[in-house]
């Protein structure tokens, strides 16, 4: 079995996130990180491995030559190859663009499965794993809590506020899963020497037979403003009725 994993990389997490002058994410602003719930994507794909060594592991990713390190690390976890989509008319794709891109490079690769996060923390749109398994015409099962793959079948369950389900479909098929799957292993000395030798394809749009009005000019931003500041949370004083009004609000929040 072939299992492509899509990696992103994404501003640092613990440092404040802006937009530049064009309304897109200024990568430039802080460290740049392999997105955590990526690296859970690919956590699940080496626990598959782990109890199946004919299973190969790519990790595929699109952005600028600074992703290449996003790549390198998940070598160093364990992917056997990589896969590098990177062009400058590629620059500023909206989600539709990207799962174009992806798909097309997924298309080549020949995987049995696809596994991505639920949602990058930078975009928070959730929507593009949903999209290449439209653009290749595989099923898509997500956001999966959980996920079993065995005799060419993919299984995993889903939760929400109003329960739980069990999900199943045959493979070829695209994944995504959440936090919940499990924590992602670090790399080991060995991995990441061993990285250096792994070879990594670099994909243009031509490449992957992009048209050019299908390259980042999906959209336009118009205008943009600072996120506002936080505000205070509620706050229940117990007058003899506090019990009611934390359960109504837990209610409310979907939370019991």
């Amino acid at each position: 079995m072939k299992i492509a994993v899509l990696i992103k990389q994404v501003p640092c997490t613990e440092n404040d996130r802006h937009l530049d002058s064009n309304g897109w994410a200024d990568r430039t602003a802080s460290d740049r990180i392999a997105d955590e719930i990526t690296e859970r994507a690919l956590e699940a794909a080496l626990k598959h491995k782990d109890a199946d060594k004919s299973v190969e592991i790519v990790a595929v990713t699109m952005g600028p030559a600074a992703a290449a390190e996003a790549l390198r690390k998940a070598l160093s976890m364990g992917a056997d190859s990589a896969i590098h989509v990177s062009d400058e008319s590629l620059a500023g794709s909206d989600a539709l663009d990207t799962a174009k891109a992806l798909a097309a490079a997924l298309q080549d690769a020949g995987c049995d499965l696809v596994i991505a996060g639920n949602e990058s923390t930078d975009g928070r749109g959730g929507v593009v794993p949903a999209m290449i398994a439209e653009a290749l015409g595989l099923p898509f099962l997500g956001p999966l809590d959980s996920l079993d793959v065995a005799g060419g079948t993919v299984r995993g369950r889903r939760s929400d506020g109003r329960g739980t389900t069990t999900l199943r479909a045959t493979t070829p098929a695209v994944v995504s899963v959440t936090e919940a799957s499990g924590e992602a292993r670090f790399p080991k000395f060995k991995g990441i020497l061993g990285a250096k030798r792994k070879p990594v394809a670099l994909r243009s749009a031509s490449d992957l037979g992009l048209a050019a009005h299908d390259a980042g000019k999906g959209n336009l931003v118009l205008s943009s403003s600072r996120r506002p500041a936080r505000t205070a949370g509620t706050k229940i004083v117990d007058d003899g009725q506090a019990a009611s009004q934390l359960a109504a609000y837990l209610v409310a929040e979907n939370l019991i």
